[in-house]
């Protein structure tokens, strides 16, 4: 990598990626659409508005930054594509589409992150393998198994260097929670830190494999910048770090804030989301094939969120 192009980096992603790319000295191009970048990320480099469906202007913006490498992070988060599924499937598929076309014509590489949506209710649930049935029963998790079988497609025919991780639930404090299911385990920090009873939407018992996002981005580029000579998987990898129920990070939490309350009203839609999910994945196929490590304990992560949102809110 030497050129870099990320599309959605005002999002939960991209706000903490491009800083990380430029500190380690990539030219890195910002690119945004309606969410308009922070002050921080439109100074510390180059930008663009980018239309992920206008398939022409993307190689345009590709040509004249000469970009090698793009991290398409343009999606609709789950509950939020549930609501609008046409608007999912156009920038999940067709906007994927578009980049994986730009990226033929130039010659770049690709990632395109995927996620446990792309599992259901067939899947192994306990240590999902890696290859495994996805038979996802949501329009997200369907615009994931698209997308990396297209992006595998891409690679196979064409020789587009396409790669992709299947992330858990990210966790962050720089980004608000934006519509995903696994969002209940940002916005328990929010209620904490403000000394507020949360009211969480998914019930007792129910665990879901999550990441912190320092790892995340690590992650994505450390996949991005590995041999490719190493890669049996491309489209996509399991990553993880830790799984938990509300009950498991209500606890940790109290660790730090030992009069934290929650209380329970569960949503019904990201329920049944939730209980389609794996409980924990196995991601020996990432520490094998790229050195995959995660850094952030369940821990040191509670500690990092109520010490960043004490000093934010």
């Amino acid at each position: 990598m030497k050129n870099i192009l990320v599309i959605g980096a005002a999002g939960q992603i991209g706000s903490e990626l491009v800083p990380a790319l430029r500190k380690l000295g990539f030219m890195t191009v910002a690119g945004f659409s309606r969410t308009p970048l922070t002050p921080e990320l439109a100074a510390g480099g180059p930008s663009e508005r980018i239309d992920i469906l206008d398939g022409t202007g993307l190689v345009d913006v590709i040509r004249r930054h000469r970009i090698d490498t793009v991290f398409n992070l343009a999606a609709m988060l789950s509950a939020k594509a549930e609501a609008q599924p046409l608007s999912a499937w156009n920038v999940g598929v067709n906007g994927l589409l578009n980049v994986l076309e730009a990226a033929r014509i130039e010659h770049c590489a690709v990632f395109t992150p995927s996620s446990i949506g792309v599992f259901g209710d067939s899947t192994p649930h306990a240590k999902t393998p890696q290859d495994t049935v996805c038979r996802p029963k949501t329009v997200y998790g369907i615009t994931k198994v698209t997308g990396e079988l297209l992006s595998d497609y891409y690679f196979l025919k064409y020789g587009v260097d396409t790669r992709s991780v299947r992330y858990p639930g990210l966790i962050s404090s720089v980004t608000p929670p934006g519509g995903g299911t696994t969002d209940y385990a940002v916005d328990i920090f929010y209620s904490a830190v403000r000394g507020e009873t949360y009211v969480c939407p998914i019930a007792a018992g129910i665990f879901m494999p999550m990441m912190y996002m320092d790892d995340a981005v690590d992650a994505a580029v450390n996949l991005m910048t590995a041999d490719p000579a190493g890669l049996i998987h491309r489209n996509s990898f399991n990553v993880t770090a830790y799984s938990f129920d509300p009950e498991g990070i209500a606890a940790e939490i109290r660790r730090v804030i030992p009069d934290f309350s929650m209380r329970y009203e569960v949503d019904t839609l990201r329920q049944g989301i939730a209980e389609s999910w794996p409980d924990s994945l196995d991601d020996t196929a990432a520490r094998s094939e790229w050195g995959w490590a995660p850094k952030v304990t369940l821990s040191d992560m509670t500690e990092r969120m109520i010490a960043a949102l004490r000093q934010r809110l």
